[in-house]
C-alpha cells in the first residue's frame, strides 16, 4: 500500500524507477521524461516526480497530531503530494484512470513537453488515449483551488467547481502542454501544501486526503456514458503568469483574483501576484512589507524567493531571466 513517507523521500530517479517497476505491465515510458500507466477509466490524472529541493528528504517532522508535515530539507510536497494523491486515486477507484508521471517540471515542464510531442506524432502511444474526456493534475498549493490557465471550458469548471473546489490563477503547469495536445478539458487541483519552493514548505494532511477523496468521485463518475468528453477550448487571451502581457483584460484579471494594489508599476505588479501565486507570502504579509519598505521591495524580496530577478524585455515588459 502506498505512504506518503514512501514518496516523499526517494530522489526523482529512483521514484521514477520504483514507479516503472510498479506499473511495469500497464505501461509506456520514456527513460527520465514520464511515464504513462494505462487504465480503463476516461480519465487521466497527472503529477511531477521531481521538486526544487536539492537534496532528498532524511527527516520529517510532524506535528502532535501527525496533520501537519514539514522537513529541514524541504519536505517537497510540491509535487510528491500529487505524486501521493494520484496512486491513493488508482488504489481506491473501482475502474482504474490512466496515470501520468512527469520528470523536470520545475525546470520548464520537460517531461510533459516529451509527452505532449510524442502525441502529436502518435507513434507508439495507445490509441485509447483518444477516449480520456478530462485531465486532473493534482500539483496545487492550498486546500481547494483549481486552476484552468487557458482552458476556457465553462462546462468543465462548473463540473470541478461542484465538487467544492473555487477557480484560482495560476502560472503555469504540466497540463498547458498536455490539455491542448490531447484536446480535453484539464484542471490543476490543491494538493494541501503551502510554502512551495522554500525549506519552510509544509503538508496539511488531510486537505490532501479530501481532495483525493474528490477526485475518486470524478474518476468513478467518468465511467458513466453520461458524463461528457469535456473539449478543451482556448482562452482567447491565455492568462498565465509566464505570458506575461498587459491587455485591459489581463489587468481585469489581475484586479479580480489577486486584488493587486494599482500603486504598483508593471514589474512590481508581476512579484506581487508571482509571490502570492507560489505560496511564498500570504496578502496581509506583503502589505505590511510594502508599507515599511516600499513597493520596490517586492522586486527584492522576488528575487530572494525564487532565486531569479524580474527584468524588462526590449518591448518594456516584465520578463525573467
Amino acid at each position: 500500500m502506498t505512504t506518503l513517507e514512501n514518496i516523499i523521500y526517494p530522489t526523482q530517479k529512483k521514484l521514477f524507477r520504483y514507479l516503472k517497476k510498479q506499473f511495469h505491465k500497464n505501461t509506456v515510458s520514456v527513460k527520465g521524461k514520464y511515464i504513462l500507466v494505462k487504465g480503463t477509466a476516461p480519465i487521466m490524472l497527472v503529477a511531477h516526480l521531481d521538486t526544487v529541493h536539492m537534496n532528498p528528504v532524511k527527516i520529517i517532522c510532524k506535528n502532535r497530531d501527525g496533520s501537519v508535515w514539514m522537513s529541514p530539507e524541504g519536505i517537497g510536497g510540491d509535487d510528491r503530494c500529487g505524486v501521493y494523491g494520484i496512486l491513493k486515486v488508482y488504489e481506491s477507484a473501482k475502474v482504474k484512470p490512466w496515470l501520468l508521471f512527469t520528470c523536470d517540471e520545475e525546470i520548464g515542464c520537460v517531461g510533459a513537453g516529451v509527452f505532449a510531442d510524442d502525441l502529436a506524432r502518435r507513434n507508439y502511444l495507445p490509441k485509447d488515449l483518444k477516449k480520456i474526456k478530462c485531465i486532473i493534475e493534482i500539483d496545487r498549493r492550498g486546500s481547494n483551488d483549481a486552476v484552468f490557465y487557458g482552458c476556457d471550458n465553462t462546462d468543465f469548471e462548473a463540473y470541478v467547481n461542484s465538487k467544492g473546489f473555487k477557480t484560482a490563477i495560476g502560472s503555469f503547469s504540466d497540463i498547458c502542454y498536455v490539455a491542448p495536445e490531447l484536446g480535453v478539458a484539464a484542471v490543476n487541483l490543491s494538493s494541501g501544501y503551502y510554502n512551495a519552493h522554500t525549506e519552510h514548505e509544509f503538508i496539511v494532511v488531510p486537505e490532501l486526503e479530501w481532495v483525493i477523496e474528490k477526485v475518486i468521485e470524478m474518476v468513478e463518475e467518468s465511467v458513466d456514458d453520461a458524463f461528457p468528453r469535456y473539449e478543451y477550448i482556448e482562452k482567447k487571451k491565455a492568462v498565465t503568469i509566464r505570458d506575461w502581457s498587459y491587455s485591459r483584460h489581463y489587468d481585469d484579471v489581475l484586479n479580480d483574483f489577486y486584488k493587486v494594489p494599482s500603486d504598483l508599476n508593471d514589474l512590481e505588479k508581476r512579484a506581487y501576484v508571482e509571490l502570492l501565486d507560489y505560496g511564498y507570502c500570504d496578502r496581509q504579509e506583503l502589505e505590511d512589507l510594502r508599507a515599511h519598505y516600499g513597493n520596490d521591495f517586492l522586486l527584492t524580496l522576488h528575487e530572494i524567493e525564487m532565486g531569479e530577478p524580474i527584468e524588462e524585455d526590449e518591448d518594456g515588459l516584465p520578463n525573467r531571466t
